[in-house]
């Protein structure tokens, strides 16, 4: 409670973690405890994974949910639902913007990520806080094969489908811009889950369904996507704790 602002993103600098969160009491009245997210660049006011992560982290230390089935976090969109049980998986939020991404922006995401126009099958805003732009590309192997320049202020997301017969149905990449560069995210649940609210909502694909992530940077994440009777889109997956300790943050 007594860190400001910059000595937060100080913090998550010095990490140099994809994501940094700090725990909060929290100001809503339904809300089990509050949650800010920062990235070594700024503050995000939403993040599936780092979402996942720190309701795992309040669990282990001691927090007890007001209900035995989910915990809800409070964050900069607001109150998001967690739900308990041996994976985790939380209730994806509202996109703020949606709808086909303008041709001026889609030019600038195709040079940036070395992509013709016939490269891509779909494309649509998924945006739930960190500004994503999604393709969908014709295959896996197409994703793959994405190596992008600098991106500047552009976060994309990407995404085809894996060959048939394999666990997951899709291959899914993230890139956001980083110190005058561009970064790939191991793991992404917001991007997951606005891809998923894209997907329904155009009848591209039906949850339940699996995607793979950070294949091309030497990692093996997979998301889980679920859909409620109600028509909630869930996107849970493994959470364990790497690092434990103290940190003094006074000097």
């Amino acid at each position: 409670q007594e860190l400001t602002d910059a000595e937060m993103l100080k913090f998550a600098q010095w990490t140099n973690l994809s994501e940094t969160t700090f725990v909060l009491p929290p100001n809503h009245a339904a809300a089990d405890y509050a949650v800010r997210i920062f990235t070594p660049r700024t503050e995000l006011p939403f993040a599936g994974h780092p979402t996942l992560g720190t309701c795992h982290a309040w669990l282990e230390s001691g927090g007890v949910p007001r209900s035995a089935t989910e915990a809800v976090q409070e964050c900069g969109v607001g109150l998001v639902r967690v739900r308990l049980g041996q994976h985790l998986a939380f209730a994806a939020p509202p996109t703020i913007r949606s709808g086909a991404v303008d041709p001026v922006d889609l030019e600038r995401v195709l040079a940036r990520l070395g992509l013709r126009d016939d490269d891509v099958v779909a494309h649509n805003w998924v945006d739930n806080g960190p500004g994503w732009i999604g393709l969908l590309l014709r295959d896996s192997e197409a994703v793959l094969s994405v190596d992008p320049d600098p991106l500047d202020d552009l976060y994309v997301g990407i995404i085809g489908p894996t060959p048939p017969g394999s666990e997951e149905s899709f291959e899914v990449r993230a890139f956001f811009p980083s110190g005058g560069g561009t970064a790939e995210d191991p793991v992404t649940g917001s991007l997951n889950a606005s891809l998923a609210q894209w997907f329904v909502r155009d009848g591209i694909a039906e949850p339940p369904y699996r995607t793979r992530q950070g294949t091309a940077i030497g990692r093996s994440g997979v998301v889980t996507i679920d859909r409620s009777p109600k028509g909630e889109i869930w996107v849970g997956g493994a959470t364990r704790t790497r690092i434990t300790g103290t940190v003094d943050l006074s000097g």
